[in-house]
């Protein structure tokens, strides 16, 4: 046996699973730089939910974030999780793209590129891989593990040796759910260590309380690196702690040569962190939740859909979102449950839920686009039913979904350049992936969300202020969200700039299902529509939610444009 080695999670998926990826850069770097001391294999902090949480929430400039990160931790190698052909973003990108965004996260301090595909459809993940190995970095292929009845052990050790053909350094096997037991554990790390003769790193969460006892078993069966984050920011929906797994193999030939005493700095800091978010982390994600065995959520997508349903004013429902969730994962041939099938999955499963009617009354951009095969290709057959009934008989694309796209880095640097978002080369990748967030962000306009105080029977007046409410001005009711809080004083933001979307009775009115933000408003006053046209799109959990003309008519009144924050029941436009 030789020396286990550690990836900590800390300064990316551990936050992202329990605090819903809300950790700023400024509080990052104490703790990146107590990190650097402990000799970890690599340290995973960028990539994933990091990139659209720090221009969408925390205002923190993702590339600056890694450049710091970088000077943070120059011994230890910087990893970075890699959604394949989708960057770090939720649909594919043309391949020049892909290019320029890996060619500038390893210029800004990648050392480790973790590369995955949500379909596990290899062909998402080659042009990724051949840019990183053109880079020169360590390039680490993910097979994104699961369950279902079209997965196997003997099929991801096949996935493997496709991997190994791509030249790929090391293969992680990527639990982003805490499924994986001890045997099938063991099985398949002999497995692939057989087949490729390539090291293996073992990504778990301890969600289900599996994740303890399935990395023994992999340290017994030669796993190669382990992922764990620091005990304060560790279990529940986030990886087993760090500090544990080292003691856990001290004075064996697994002995990873981490000192406990040096980790202690970097735990107290984390310690500080936690209590600075605390108002933040649910104590739903930190439980063990078995029923993850079922439903099979990964770890950051537990702690957001929560925060998303209470978005909603819908955590009752939670339960039901859970019942759903297996039932859309199988209409969809059983993807496996990572981000952006994970979303794309989740969100269509609130929408069945929350949206009166039959289920898929209400579908997503991305659920049309996956069932059309612009995703790749589904692990299993489709419901056919429920295919026909979103997408008709429309064709199913066959090739590499991004064959179909054509090159846009130039044309999009031009919009961004003439919008004056462009002060490095960066912003124009920053715009291209996030088109709809990055404009304010870049130009400077948005502030950071502010943290919520952790309520106590000693709170101040200010700190019990509700998270939102319904006034009612002139006779018009308004959602307005509680955004800031600033001693007694409150900052509210209703929907729009002005709130402008009334909830009241509007004969034709064409109400919003869900809270979101307008992204694209389609049609204009006077213009004749008929019915299921699309009206307006929504940015509701991060998915393209269309809204279609409920009748024939003519649009009279519109009361939002891009970029408003609208409520559900507000009155979007008017069809008459």
């Amino acid at each position: 046996m030789h020396r286990l080695h550690i990836t900590d999670t800390t300064l990316r998926d551990a936050h992202q699973s329990l605090i819903a990826t809300r950790l700023r850069t400024e509080d990052s770097l104490p703790l990146a730089r107590a990190i650097e001391k402990a000799g970890f294999f690599s340290v995973e902090a960028w990539g994933g939910a990091t990139f659209d949480t720090a221009i969408r929430f925390c205002n923190d400039d993702p590339w600056d974030r890694l450049s710091a990160f970088s000077e943070a931790l120059p011994k230890t190698p910087v990893q970075m999780l890699l959604r394949g052909q989708n960057l770090v973003g939720y649909r594919h990108y043309p391949d020049d793209v892909v290019e320029r965004f890996v060619a500038a996260a390893h210029r800004r301090g990648v050392d480790i590129f973790r590369v995955f595909d949500a379909l596990n459809d290899v062909r998402n993940m080659r042009k990724a891989m051949a840019e990183v190995k053109k880079a020169g970095a360590h390039l680490q292929g993910a097979i994104c593990y699961t369950t279902s009845p079209v997965h196997s052990v003997k099929g991801f050790i096949g996935m493997a040796e496709e991997l190994k053909g791509f030249d790929c350094d090391s293969i992680c096997i990527k639990d982003m759910a805490g499924l994986i037991r001890p045997d099938p554990a063991r099985e398949l790390i002999r497995g692939i260590k057989k087949a490729t003769g390539l090291p293996v790193d073992l990504h778990s969460h301890s969600t289900a309380g599996l994740a303890p006892m399935s990395y023994q078993a992999a340290i017994e069966a030669g796993v190669d690196i382990v992922d764990t984050a620091m005990s304060p920011f560790s279990l529940g929906t986030s990886q087993p702690p760090t500090e544990s797994v080292v003691a856990s193999v001290q004075g064996t030939d697994r002995d990873t040569g981490i000192d406990l005493h040096v980790l202690r700095e970097a735990r107290n800091i984390c310690l500080a962190i936690r209590e600075k978010y605390s108002a933040i982390l649910d104590p739903i994600s930190e439980r063990v939740d078995s029923d993850v065995l079922l439903y099979q959520l990964p770890g950051g997508m537990i702690s957001n859909l929560v925060s998303q349903l209470k978005e909603q004013d819908a955590l009752n429902r939670r339960e039901d979102v859970h019942q759903e969730i297996p039932r859309v994962r199988e209409d969809l041939g059983y993807p496996p449950l990572v981000t952006p099938t994970s979303q794309i999955v989740g969100t269509q499963a609130v929408f069945n839920v929350l949206i009166g009617g039959e289920r898929y009354t209400n579908v997503t951009k991305e659920v049309r686009d996956y069932l059309h095969g612009l995703y790749g290709k589904p692990p299993g057959p489709v419901n056919e039913e429920i295919r026909r009934k979103i997408i008709g008989d429309d064709e199913v694309v066959t090739v590499r979904p991004a064959d179909l796209l054509e090159p846009i880095y130039d044309e999009m640097r031009k919009q961004a350049l003439e919008q004056g978002l462009v002060k490095k080369e960066e912003d124009v990748l920053t715009y291209i992936i996030y088109p709809a967030v990055a404009p304010a962000f870049l130009k400077g306009e948005k502030k950071p969300e502010a943290l919520p105080r952790k309520q106590t029977a000693a709170a101040s007046p200010a700190a019990e202020i509700p998270a939102a409410m319904e006034v009612e001005v002139d006779g018009e009711v308004y959602s307005v969200r509680i955004i800031s809080v600033a001693g007694a004083a409150v900052t509210a933001k209703g929907p729009g700039p002005a709130g402008k979307a009334p909830k009241g009775d509007i004969e034709g009115g064409v109400r919003s299902n869900i809270q979101g933000m307008v992204l694209k408003v389609l049609v204009r006053v006077g213009e004749a529509v008929k019915k299921g046209d699309p009206l307006m799109v929504l940015e509701a959990m991060k998915m393209e939610n269309p809204i279609a003309s409920p009748r024939d008519g003519k649009v009279t009144d519109i009361f939002v444009d891009a970029g408003d924050v609208v409520g559900s029941g507000d009155v979007l436009l008017v069809v008459r």
